[in-house]
């Protein structure tokens, strides 16, 4: 059965204290494009990240506003910014990557745990998952067709009753299966069910 992708590039979620220190008391971020999930957007809002001597710019903020700030960046910007950050899940940021943010006004907060990079994962709602024969946190497979055709391990089936059917993965897995938008992926269960652990 088939899924549809969405490629996501390196971005921040902040909380809302957080975006009041970088940018000022009442601070509001600004609509700049819908996200796949309901709800949510990409702003018009950037920020630079930096660690310990090199520097991203022009990373994006997504609302809504998380109760803990997150970085999500891509592998290769491990190389750039000299640091070592894990694959995790969006919210699994404990022994995570430090990284100073630095908004346009060169306010700037520092952070010890908050950097990750985004572990493959599957949007679901409920009835979802029983179409799909797939519960949540269970790790299965995704084959992409086409000319650079690939299977991708490791992806997380994430079940929520908010949730649009999609499937996440960064830019650097979208290149290397030569992707284009409206493309889908087979989901393929392993015989033996696997879940996603953070311990």
């Amino acid at each position: 059965m088939q899924v549809p992708i969405w490629v996501s590039n390196r971005h921040i979620h902040l909380s809302k204290a957080d975006a009041e220190r970088l940018f000022g008391e009442w601070f509001e971020l600004t609509k700049k494009s819908d996200l796949s999930q309901p709800w949510q957007y990409a702003a018009e809002e950037c920020v630079v990240l930096k660690w310990p001597k090199w520097e991203i710019e022009r990373v994006r903020i997504l609302w809504p506003y998380r109760p803990q700030t997150q970085v999500e960046i891509l592998m290769a910007d491990q190389f750039k910014l000299w640091t070592m950050a894990p694959i995790r899940l969006s919210g699994d940021l404990k022994w995570s990557a430090p990284v100073t943010i630095i908004a346009p006004n060169w306010n700037e907060i520092s952070i010890e745990e908050w950097m990750i990079i985004a572990k493959r994962h599957i949007h679901m709602l409920p009835s979802d998952a029983e179409t799909y024969g797939v519960q949540n946190n269970q790790i299965v497979k995704i084959k992409c067709g086409g000319e650079r055709g690939l299977i991708f391990d490791e992806v997380v089936v994430r079940v929520t009753d908010t949730s649009k059917l999609d499937t996440h993965i960064d830019t650097e897995e979208w290149n290397a299966a030569k992707l284009k938008t409206g493309d889908e992926a087979e989901i393929i269960t392993d015989w033996e069910v696997r879940f996603y652990s953070n311990n």
